[in-house]
């Protein structure tokens, strides 16, 4: 994969920086580092700053699995225009029926979780997140996990960084969350960096020339365009994009006089 930061791509950012984009950010694992605790998920100082310093220069979203209320306490001070959360679902396609949906597979799934060590059963209130990251046995608990969700009927499963995330069959995904966002805002292109699978409805959008897509970590399987080595890379790409759009907005007004 092309590392976005090689010198070689600095004209694919620069032409970003002109256009009318709008820049979309995953939570955890990209703007985050990931934890053993997602509870305890925050961006460093220095990204909460540089990314506060980013959404003054471009129409900035963070589309996240977190709920909104919980990604929103995240990123609380910074010009955002838009937080959504459920992987794509919340708060475009969020409702009581679902929400009753989701308790009733949460009280189906307890039980049969509780005695597996080290599996931890996340309410989303849209969805639901089954963390394994702190079992000893992973093969055993994720096959634990698929046995489990084979009794509460047709759900969509997205495997994460030790999670496998529980969401309607149907539910609006990120891909969709972006495209509607970037309609809204009535940007022209956009861009969009997330680190793991649940981002890949994003990177398999095409939109060749319009979307600009960006992976944490390398993968042979991933269908986005570009890469950062590791997550502690995302202040440097941050701050390209900060110092490209002012150098953009300078020319600008040099030619302007």
């Amino acid at each position: 994969m092309k590392h976005i930061l090689d010198g070689a791509q600095r004209e694919v950012l620069d032409q970003l920086s002109w256009s009318n984009v709008l820049l979309g950010f995953d939570f955890d694992g990209t703007l985050a580092p990931i934890v053993d605790d997602p509870a305890r998920a925050q961006m460093k100082l220095s990204t909460r700053r540089l990314l506060g310093q980013l959404a003054q220069l471009y129409p900035c979203v963070v589309i996240s699995g977190r709920s909104v209320r919980d990604v929103e306490s995240r990123l609380e001070g910074i010009a955002l225009r838009s937080v959504i959360g459920n992987h794509g679902l919340e708060p475009w396609r969020s409702s009581v029926s679902l929400r009753r949906q989701v308790a009733l597979w949460r009280r189906r799934l307890a039980p049969l979780l509780a005695e597996l060590a080290g599996v931890e059963l996340e309410d989303k209130t849209y969805s639901l997140a089954i963390h394994y990251r702190r079992s000893r046995a992973k093969k055993a608990a994720l096959a634990s996990i698929s046995a489990a969700l084979a009794g509460i009927g047709d759900v969509r499963r997205i495997a994460g960084k030790q999670v496998v995330n529980v969401l309607p069959l149907g539910a609006p995904h990120k891909g969709m969350a972006l495209e509607r966002e970037r309609d809204r805002l009535r940007c022209d292109t956009a861009f969009f960096i997330g680190d793991d699978e649940t981002d890949e409805d994003v990177f398999g959008l095409g939109r060749p020339g319009r979307l600009l897509t960006v992976r944490v970590g390398r993968s042979r399987a991933t269908q986005a365009s570009y890469c950062l080595g590791k997550q502690s890379e995302i202040d440097a790409l941050l701050q390209r994009l900060i110092e490209l759009r002012r150098d953009a907005a300078a020319g600008q007004r040099r030619r302007a006089r």
